[in-house]
């Protein structure tokens, strides 16, 4: 038969595809870890699971990219794009990999940890945002717990710094009692 295309599966080709679904599946857990030096260990496996995949994708290894002025067969040559791919890949993940170590040793230095903390200010929006949530179900003045809008958790409480509220208007001072912009 002319023209048939050979359809079986190569043992290299599979080799290659647990390779890179490993390199991918450790950099993904790697990258959801609170150690900052996880994920760009994490964010390097993804980077080099990249670069095979598009290695893999570029054909049978060994073949030449270009002819130099033989004919052409379809079947012969390697894609040259896939090798371009992998080249700008290597060379992306370098730079990025250089400036995510700068971030964690930077974070290092400040703090003397390289794990990523919970951030309070969200924390707190996350709180009043079950509350609005629990406003509509519950509506005004009432929430879940029996604490009604006055329950010291809100701005304009009268429990902040300077506060005094009547829970009309809220309180937008600092934590050190100053207004907005008023310590520069």
């Amino acid at each position: 038969m002319t023209g048939a295309v050979d359809n079986t599966v190569n043992t290299l080709d599979v080799t290659m595809a647990v390779v890179v679904g490993g390199l991918f599946t450790i950099g993904f857990h790697l990258m959801l870890q609170r150690s900052l030096m996880r994920i760009v260990l994490g964010f390097i496996l993804l980077g080099h699971g990249t670069n095979m995949l598009l290695l893999v994708a570029g054909g049978t290894p060994g073949l030449p990219p270009v002819l130099e002025g033989r004919p052409v067969n379809p079947a012969e040559p390697a894609d040259p794009l896939p090798q371009a791919m992998a080249l700008t890949s290597i060379i992306i993940t370098f730079g990025l990999t250089a400036f995510l170590m700068a971030l964690a040793y930077r974070s290092w230095r400040l703090s003397g940890s390289d794990e990523v903390r919970d951030d309070v200010e969200d924390r707190r929006i996350d709180i009043a945002r079950q509350r609005a949530g629990a406003d509509e179900v519950t509506g005004p003045g009432e929430e879940p717990g029996g604490a009604g809008p006055g329950d010291g958790f809100g701005p304009g409480d009268g429990n902040g710094p300077g506060g005094g509220g009547d829970g009309g208007e809220p309180d937008h001072r600092d934590d050190d009692g100053t207004a907005p912009g008023g310590h520069r």
